[in-house]
């Protein structure tokens, strides 16, 4: 067992021991790259103030997200393809998650179905939902995050159309997977990753297969993702959803200020400033970047949280000084996922929570309640957009 201490030493494990193609989904950005980079780099860009001679007993990272108690302000983000990392990845990282005290969201794109994680895990947790063209079946998709009791609807308004990812077209990722000659020789140096999918009934997009119409296999499936983003999202879609959804609505991928004040008024209970990972838009701003204008502007009206470049609790830290009162990790927690199972889930939120505690103290603080700003040095926070 190699000794894990930080989020990269998961991300190496993982690459070692995940299909290439699987691993290159999950670790990539669009064009580029240069959005999917920007997110760390400019996190590592802003500087922390050190204080000393401060009591650092009684330490508390405890908050809430939309009314949950949280153990951080960290809730794991919808992830495509999770259960590709791991065998019955969406399974294990929602249990990992709730032993821990964090919310896990599931993806519509996940390979275990809503069905299977309220089965496995007995908790509620979060679902995140795409707008397909089927009105019909994004009903009854709602319906089953209703019956699965789900606490929380994530609505993702950037995917509309795909953005593209030149690793995914390289490796062949496809639905279903081009068995091409690169494929089959990278996935016999996966001995572990293959013994786990043999021993699992899960290979396909659960929430989907045998519950969209004409959708019965791995075939079928192609031509249906192919044509079902909708283009025409609107806000009277979310207006839509939420009346039909009923409960806590959070809203994904808002990076400007005036869609800010429209989540706001379609009466959402968050806002998560997220650029996709820097999956769809390459060249837009960093999600930190663009996070303190968007809270400084309706942080009053609407919780604001972020999701992007995330890999350290320092990371978190850095978001919640800048206005977010929530934080989303996908890749971290997923390099634990196809390093060690549901263990490097869980190792991925120890190493996040213990940073986070560490940090806040070298920074004066105890409770991260009573953390603002003043942590950080004027000069090295991100311009304003």
């Amino acid at each position: 067992m190699p000794v894990i201490t930080c989020i990269e030493d998961l991300r190496v494990l993982a690459k070692k021991r995940v299909p290439r193609m699987f691993y290159d989904y999950a670790d990539a950005g669009s064009w580029t790259e240069g959005t999917y980079r920007a997110n760390e780099s400019d996190f590592q860009a802003i500087k922390l103030r050190q204080r000393v001679a401060v009591n650092m007993e009684n330490r508390s990272t405890r908050t809430t997200m939309v009314g949950q108690p949280v153990a951080m302000p960290v809730a794991i983000a919808p992830t495509g393809l999770t259960g590709m990392q791991h065998a019955d990845g969406e399974i294990l990282a929602a249990r990992a998650a709730k032993a821990f005290g964090v919310p896990f969201t599931l993806s519509t794109m996940s390979i275990c179905s809503i069905e299977d994680v309220a089965e496995a895990t007995k908790a509620p947790f979060w679902f995140q939902l795409y707008v397909m063209r089927d009105r019909d079946f994004i009903e009854r998709l709602i319906d089953r995050a209703k019956a699965a009791n789900c606490s929380a609807l994530q609505l993702t308004l950037d995917l509309q159309i795909l953005g593209q990812r030149h690793k995914d077209i390289k490796n062949g990722l496809s639905t279903p997977p081009k068995p091409t000659l690169a494929n089959i020789l990278n996935l016999m140096t996966k001995p572990r990753w293959c013994l786990g999918m043999a021993g699992t009934k899960r290979h396909s997009f659960g929430n989907i297969v045998g519950h969209a119409k004409g959708v019965g296999d791995l075939s079928s499936l192609s031509a249906w993702t192919a044509e079902q983003f909708d283009p025409a999202l609107s806000w009277a879609d979310v207006e839509w959803i939420k009346k039909r959804w009923g409960g806590k609505l959070i809203l994904k991928g808002i990076m400007d200020v005036e869609d800010a004040r429209l989540a706001v008024n379609s009466g959402a209970d968050a806002l998560i400033v997220s650029n996709h990972g820097g999956r769809q838009l390459d060249g837009a701003p960093s999600s930190i970047q663009a996070l303190p204008s968007i809270a400084e502007a309706v942080g009053k009206d609407i919780e604001v949280w972020m999701d992007g470049g995330i890999r350290s609790g320092q990371d978190v830290l850095k978001a919640w000084a800048l206005g977010a009162r929530g934080t989303l990790i996908g890749r971290s927690f997923l390099y634990g996922l196809g390093a060690l199972g549901e263990a490097g889930v869980t190792r991925c939120l120890e190493i996040i929570h213990k940073e986070l505690d560490l940090t806040m103290a070298f920074c004066g603080h105890t409770q991260i309640q009573n953390l603002g700003r003043d942590i950080l040095l004027p000069g090295t926070l991100p311009r304003a957009l």
